[in-house]
């Protein structure tokens, strides 16, 4: 069965760009022109991905992608930003955007971004037990849930999925490019405050004093290690 995208743009020249090159793929496209539109069909209908504008009529692609994490529709979203502005890069993440591409871009580019995303998507995960239990802190992956002191906490799925990968690589001290392609699947070296930032909102859930971090350690100048707490 063919896959199936949604296509969020009001700029009609890449909208046809983008529907000729991703059905020349084999993909399936529907196309919304404005924020609201985006937003309604994604939460009525599924799709396997959606490829969604910063700018946008009626409402910002950034808002359209936080109502959608929050209805707890986890379709993955390939952002786009005519803005070379690390800000809105980083805040698309945060709010639960799984890769982004700045205008302008070429046609291949965002054929082989769906694709590495999809492939992501679809790989089953790694065998993992029913919960991961690390001091006062249980992950339950396939739920992608987690409670500290038996609290439910709440995350991004971005939060989460970097939680997960520490936890299930604990003691190990991994670096902020590691964490980039593991968790977002960044090839290549830069854009590591995503990586900082998103330790930052962690921390915040996890840690009884964010100063001194008893779960998730800062190791200079490597990257970062998860570690039980000391009893």
């Amino acid at each position: 069965m063919n896959k199936h995208i949604l296509i969020v743009d009001d700029e009609e020249s890449i909208v046809t760009l983008l529907q000729y090159n991703i059905e020349k793929a084999g993909f399936h496209t529907t196309v919304a022109h404005t924020g609201t539109d985006g937003l309604s069909i994604a939460s009525e209908k599924a799709f396997d991905l959606i490829i969604l504008d910063l700018m946008l009529p009626g409402m910002e692609g950034t808002e359209v992608c936080k109502q959608l994490r929050q209805q707890k529709i986890d379709t993955p979203i390939l952002m786009l930003t005519a803005k070379d502005d690390e800000f809105d890069k980083i805040l698309g993440l945060e709010l639960g955007a799984d890769d982004y591409l700045t205008k302008p871009f070429s046609p291949k580019e965002v054929v082989a971004r769906i694709k590495a995303i999809l492939r992501r998507t679809n790989k089953k995960e790694d065998a993992a037990p029913a919960q991961l239990a690390i001091g006062n802190l249980v992950i339950y992956p396939e739920q992608y849930e987690a409670t500290m002191n038996d609290k439910l906490l709440s995350f991004t799925r971005k939060e989460f999925e970097l939680l997960l990968y520490l936890a299930k690589h604990k003691g190990k001290v991994l670096s902020r490019d590691q964490l980039l392609s593991a968790v977002w699947n960044y090839d290549f070296s830069g854009d590591t405050r995503i990586v900082d930032v998103h330790v930052s909102h962690l921390r915040e859930k996890i840690e009884p004093d964010t100063k001194q971090p008893a779960y998730i350690k800062t190791i200079r100048g490597l990257g970062y290690k998860m570690e039980g707490p000391a009893r």
